[in-house]
């Protein structure tokens, strides 16, 4: 589970809480009173789940935006060509300033097909030693008002003496939006007709290795404000359960405490790691050989615990990080919102396990033995009855990777899911694998 502070969440049209949802709802309650909620909510139409997945990659889609010193490189991706300008940059968590050559790829003004009042950005991107990119995301308003740009990230793979210590940039507010973590907000009665992402390649001033830039994402949604759904009806993805590795996070406990503390909050980086072992993609052996504790048996999850901790927001729970890491280590990962568990199932039936971000307190999802401000876990597959399988690594409370896996009742995860993160989904995949279709008129991932 993650930090009780972790960040601002928006599960909703609106700001939330913090920490995934700071005083949770009882959104579904138990036994038969839950039952006849269910019966009555499956009655009545869902409002609309507006949500709408962009992304850029290749030679094609990255010559569509502005080029200030990048160019696209034989295998498609974006790297510095001719540095467009050199820059003095102070890291606020060591104070070391070094100079660096920057280059920008600015891309198109994209429009949006409805009002939207967040933003979340991801990247696949390679970091030589001593490289970063700075990830920025731009909005024309309803009212016709261009904001500024925000920056939703510096990011760079490595922690080494030329490295930058990969951080957000919390406190960034103005009349139309803030940046809360990972996701910009719009405030008050602020919505977003279109956007447009930014990524600035940095080098170390006079060196020859550039980033290099796979794919930059963006979702964009409108949700309504409801803290209860309709729980969907289960698909013919019933009885598929994907052979995805389970792991505890409680096995982990008091490790490398520099790090969110340890194990104990490492839920995302958990997940993260089980996905990436289904792809056969985690680290090599000769990778994490710096874990040196005692008997580990996964040293995988610490080493991604190290690679995608946030310095500003000091956790390891960054969702967009996350997937930058997947990314990383050949995965194509981003961060979207889904509708409902509908489609999730499209992705199970395709291969392709999901990581989801909710809330919950104990009696709100039954088997799972713990309440949690702020959680992940990965989503493996669905019983007979249409239930979704999780692998849990909070693992009720238990340091027991047999414990992870655990059914949970649709209607109550359905319910500690979507109004609580809005839907929240890692979606990590090897390039080549096919995704299934997604909404013709509202593409929600691609």
């Amino acid at each position: 589970m993650n930090q009780i502070s972790r960040r601002t969440m928006l599960g909703t049209a609106g700001v939330v809480g913090v920490a995934g949802v700071v005083g949770v709802t009882a959104a579904v309650r138990s036994g038969s009173d839950a039952e006849a909620d269910a019966d009555v909510a499956a009655t009545q139409d869902a409002p609309a789940r507006q949500i709408i997945f962009h992304s850029w990659e290749g030679a094609e889609a990255f010559d569509v935006g502005a080029h200030e010193g990048t160019e696209v490189d034989d295998s498609g991706q974006l790297v510095i060509a001719s540095p467009a300008e050199t820059i003095d940059y102070t890291d606020p968590h060591t104070d070391i300033t070094r100079s660096y050559d920057v280059a920008t790829w600015t891309g198109p003004e994209t429009s949006l097909p409805f009002g939207a009042t967040q933003v979340i950005p991801s990247w696949n991107v390679t970091t030589p030693t001593g490289t970063w990119v700075e990830v920025g995301a731009q909005a024309v308003t309803a009212a016709g008002q261009t904001t500024d740009w925000y920056v939703l990230a510096r990011w760079a793979r490595g922690d080494g003496d030329e490295d930058i210590q990969r951080s957000t940039l919390d406190g960034q507010e103005d009349e139309h939006a803030a940046v809360y973590t990972d996701l910009l907000a719009a405030l008050g009665e602020t919505t977003f007709d279109s956007i447009r992402v930014r990524v600035r390649l940095h080098r170390a001033t006079g060196g020859t290795q550039s980033p290099q830039v796979a794919m930059v994402s963006s979702m964009s949604s409108a949700l309504p404000p409801d803290e209860t759904v309709p729980v969907s009806e289960p698909g013919d993805a019933a009885g598929t359960v994907l052979d995805v590795p389970t792991y505890s996070q409680h096995l982990h406990t008091g490790h490398y405490p520099q790090w969110n503390g340890g194990g104990q909050a490492w839920c995302s980086p958990t997940c993260t790691a089980m996905v990436l072992d289904y792809w056969d993609l985690g680290p090599a052996e000769s990778e994490t050989e710096w874990v040196d504790i005692e008997g580990e048996e996964r040293p995988q999850v610490d080493h991604l615990a190290r690679y995608v901790f946030d310095y500003t927001y000091g956790g390891a729970g960054n969702w967009a990080f996350n997937a930058a890491y997947a990314g990383e280590r050949g995965a194509r990962a981003y961060i979207t919102q889904l509708r409902s568990l509908v489609e999730a199932e499209q992705f199970i039936k395709a291969g392709i396990p999901l990581i989801f971000s909710m809330s919950f307190t104990e009696d709100e999802l039954d088997g799972a033995g713990y309440g949690t401000n702020g959680h992940l876990m990965t989503l493996v597959g669905f019983d007979d009855n249409g239930d979704p399988v999780a692998n849990d690594p909070a693992s009720r409370d238990e340091a027991d990777d047999d414990s992870v896996r655990i059914t949970y009742r649709r209607d109550q995860f359905e319910n500690v899911w979507l109004p609580r993160s809005g839907g929240i989904a890692y979606v990590i995949a090897p390039p080549g694998q096919e995704l299934p279709a997604a909404d013709a008129d509202e593409p929600n991932w691609g």
